[in-house]
């Protein structure tokens, strides 16, 4: 029993340090895609690739290109690896909703806590989902103001 826990210790150790767990070279034929979460993986056909991912983000991904090889690191803890990037926030999209203007507001209809959007604010017709109607409209139908937003 004790050489058991001396070997563990060692392994241990040897993953601590980077010498044992290094990354492969890619495999000859594999590509990199980039997932939805912001995630990356290795991988020689895209069937089932970022599954648990939200899908492959086809805007970012170069599938068609190899992968290239990694440079050599120590190995995250395997819970750490596991777990998704909680602290990642989400970016708008790069143009606005066709329509709004003056006296409009875009209401975030994809958000659970009834926000909407100011002009000229960050997320001014840039969520996912989402419609302009004027300000009296939107707290009518129970929406409210993104936080520290002040609409003129």
């Amino acid at each position: 029993m004790k050489s058991f826990g001396l070997i563990a210790v060692l392994a241990a150790a040897l993953m601590a340090s980077g010498a044992y767990a290094q990354q492969a070279p890619a495999a000859a034929g594999s590509m990199t895609v980039q997932c939805k979460d912001g995630t990356s993986q290795t991988v020689t056909t895209t069937k089932g690739a970022c599954h648990g991912h939200k899908g492959i983000d086809k805007s970012a991904s170069n599938s068609k290109a190899p992968a290239a090889e990694p440079a050599a690191t120590p190995a995250a803890a395997p819970a750490a690896a596991s777990k998704p990037a909680a602290t990642t926030k989400a970016e708008p999209a790069a143009t606005p909703a066709a329509g709004g203007g003056a006296g409009q507001v875009w209401v975030n209809t994809g958000s659970k806590t009834k926000t909407y959007h100011c002009e000229g604010s960050k997320w001014y017709g840039k969520t996912k989902a989402g419609k302009y109607m004027s300000v009296a409209d939107a707290q009518a139908a129970g929406y409210h103001a993104a936080k520290n937003e002040k609409c003129q």
